[in-house]
């Protein structure tokens, strides 16, 4: 799951060589909505009938838009402008943002710990930015669209907590990915005259396919099927790796420069999020 998540942000990034940033959300979730919808289907037969309480309508939409929308256009826009390792360690931050969240939502109480690992992540970031400056391959502009995402799949988080475990994890998959579809299918129509589906070499099929099969379906299903066996804590802590694995494969594929002022940023916010979520 990790490695298929980690290789995501390489193969987006190959995606984007001929996919308009603008398009590419569009056409990966409409193509993992339609991976979605048999095994929706098949899990609806399984499952005893959920009644839809109305009441659940506000946040079920909040669900929707930043479970898909939100994230997924933050991220593929964050991922055209900034390096696959920022991108990584940005999106690594989401436990300290769903903290904060659930804080404010008195699902959480803040501890010194926690508040400590938040400030260590804060200067992990700041030291990032810092080594980031006069880079071409990261930009202050692409970190800050990265953060939004995380921000998004961080409310998505917190909001579908109490939906997950009353409708099931894979009706509020269906639903975050329907809503996805809805949304920006008609963002990438919109930009339809700066790209031609038909034109697409076949090495641009294999990324979408790859992002729509592996790092949207397969991987979540991986996610859920081992917290049945996993503590959520225990589970999160292999998210760890995901940072090193892209940085590296940055480096092998892409060449993208793995710095030492990079290294110490990365360190220091995944430090900070190991003493945040340990608390």
């Amino acid at each position: 799951m990790i490695v298929s998540w980690a290789l995501n942000f390489v193969i987006g990034k190959i995606a984007l060589r001929e996919i308009p940033a603008m398009v590419l959300p569009g056409l990966r979730i409409g193509y993992a909505t339609l991976l979605l919808i048999p095994i929706y289907l098949w899990d609806a037969r399984r499952r005893p009938r959920i009644e839809f309480r109305w009441s659940d309508a506000p946040r079920l939409l909040i669900v929707g838009l930043c479970g898909i929308t939100f994230n997924q256009f933050f991220f593929i826009a964050g991922l055209s402008r900034t390096s696959v390792g920022h991108m990584a360690v940005f999106i690594s931050l989401s436990p300290i943002f769903v903290l904060a969240i659930a804080a404010a939502a008195k699902q959480e109480r803040l501890t010194v710990a926690k508040v400590g690992g938040v400030l260590l992540a804060a200067a992990g970031v700041v030291i990032l930015e810092s080594s980031g400056k006069g880079a071409i391959v990261a930009t202050p502009l692409g970190d800050f669209l990265a953060l939004l995402g995380t921000l998004a799949f961080a409310v998505y988080t917190v909001a579908s907590k109490d939906l997950a475990s009353r409708y099931g994890s894979i009706p509020i998959n269906m639903l975050a990915y329907g809503v996805g579809s809805l949304t920006l299918i008609p963002v990438a129509w919109m930009y339809r005259e700066q790209f031609r589906l038909f034109e697409m070499s076949a090495n641009a099929w294999w990324c979408v396919t790859y992002m729509a099969v592996f790092s949207s379906v397969l991987a979540y299903l991986i996610y859920y099927h081992a917290l049945k066996f996993v503590s959520a804590s225990r589970l999160s802590m292999f998210t760890y790796a995901e940072p090193v694995i892209a940085a590296i494969l940055g480096f092998l594929i892409l060449s993208e420069p793995v710095t030492w002022p990079f290294a110490a940023g990365a360190a220091l916010v995944l430090s900070g999020v190991w003493v945040a979520e340990r608390a």
